[in-house]
C-alpha cells in the first residue's frame, strides 16, 4: 500500500485500489459501502474517492469484535 507522503504535516492519503488491496475485498465493495454509508469515512478529491489513513484506522478499530472471552457490546 502505497501512500502519498510528499508534503510534510499533510496526512497521507490512499485511493480505492489500494485500499480494496488492504483489506481484500473487491474495488466495487468499497464503492458501495461509500454509497451506503457502512465504510470507512472517505473524500473527493476531484472525482476520484481517497481516504485518510487515519479514518481507515479508526474505521477497522470499530469493527474489532470483543476480545476472547469478552462480552460483545454489539447486539
Amino acid at each position: 500500500m502505497e501512500t502519498n507522503t510528499a508534503l510534510s504535516g499533510l496526512e497521507p492519503l490512499i485511493g480505492v485500489e489500494e485500499l480494496a488491496e488492504y483489506l481484500d475485498v473487491p474495488v466495487k465493495t468499497l464503492y458501495e459501502w461509500h454509497q451506503t454509508g457502512r465504510g470507512p469515512c472517505s473524500v473527493r478529491v476531484g472525482r476520484r474517492l481517497r481516504y485518510f489513513v487515519s479514518d481507515v484506522h479508526a474505521w477497522l478499530v470499530q469493527q474489532r469484535g470483543a476480545d476472547p472471552g469478552q462480552a460483545s457490546d454489539r447486539p
